[in-house]
């Protein structure tokens, strides 16, 4: 099995706020990422697929259609966009890095299967320190 990855990047705006609770716990438990006024964050996104080399490419998935896959269903759609009110794929959902890799890989998976490949992980950093890692459901 061979692994290929594709990197990424994207500015997104988002705020993680619970309704059933006040501001005050809201504030306890997401600190300034609960700002009424939302904030943003410089995404670095990885996608990671694996398989086997086609004989006749010496390629797991041509890593150029795997650039266009990523770009047209996923940073074309949340690049500059608000998470919470712009995605239509996080409506109702907390828009945290983990459920936005979940997200991302449900888009992404049928879409790399397409070209023969498996998605093997998605990694979302939403800062250098915050990093997060999604290997499938």
């Amino acid at each position: 099995m061979i692994y290929i990855k594709r990197k990424e990047h994207f500015c997104a705006a988002h705020k993680l706020w619970n309704d059933k609770w006040d501001a005050a716990t809201n504030k306890r438990i997401f600190g300034k990422c609960s700002n009424e006024n939302y904030h943003g964050h410089n995404f670095e996104l990885e996608v990671t697929v694996c398989g086997e080399i086609d004989p006749d490419t010496g390629f797991v998935m041509n890593l150029f259609d795997l650039k266009q896959i990523i770009r047209t269903h996923i940073i074309d759609v949340v690049d500059h966009k608000n998470l919470n009110l712009d995605i239509d794929f996080m409506e109702g959902k907390q828009p945290t890095a983990e459920n936005i890799a979940c997200e991302f890989w449900k888009i992404l998976a049928p879409k790399v299967a397409d070209y023969g490949a498996l998605m093997h992980k998605i990694q979302l950093a939403e800062t250098n320190n915050n990093i997060i890692e999604y290997f499938g459901e």
